[in-house]
């Protein structure tokens, strides 16, 4: 995983060039903008355990046959085990927001996802549906302007939920 700065670094070292103007442009637009990015993480981490209960309290209410017998979130250990993975995926995505890339959701949490939940016979949609409810709640909590730096946070929150539909997607 590498953040912004050593990205473009890593770029202008290949070329054996110089940082362009237009480069340490949207390096100092990423400092700019890093207290917005790291008050969506705050928010985002100190709220995870009422993010992830709401989305699946929330999903159990509309898919009421994956808690009954027989259901894939029926037996404590079975919920515990799902409540584990939605917190799991909430955590990569607050890494893929602080670092401003999704390589470590990919590489760490997201590939090989689908292949497992499909070998344990763990239904994909309703994983999808689950993560989807994170997205809602997370989204609306970062979206919060009480208390947090001033601006435009269009840009970031739009970024979150691509990680949240980029997770939603990987195990549908």
């Amino acid at each position: 995983m590498l953040d912004a700065f050593a990205k473009v670094v890593s770029q202008a070292d290949t070329k054996g060039e110089f940082l362009s103007s237009a480069q340490l442009d949207a390096l100092s637009n990423v400092v700019k903008d890093g207290s917005k990015r790291l008050d969506a993480v705050n928010r985002m981490t100190s709220n995870a355990s009422t993010i992830v209960a709401n989305a699946a309290r929330s999903l159990f209410e509309e898919q009421p046959q994956l808690i009954q017998p027989g259901g894939n979130a029926y037996t404590n250990r079975r919920m515990a085990a799902c409540l584990r993975d939605m917190e799991i995926i909430l955590r990569y995505v607050t890494y893929a927001t602080l670092a401003g890339d999704s390589s470590v959701l990919d590489d760490r949490c997201l590939n090989g996802l689908r292949e497992t939940y499909q070998a344990l016979g763990v239904p994909g949609g309703s994983v999808a549906a689950g993560v989807a409810k994170m997205k809602d709640a997370a989204i609306a909590i970062v979206n919060d302007p009480n208390g947090i730096t001033k601006g435009d946070c269009s840009a970031l929150v739009s970024e979150i939920a691509s990680y949240f539909d980029r997770a939603a997607a990987a195990v549908a």
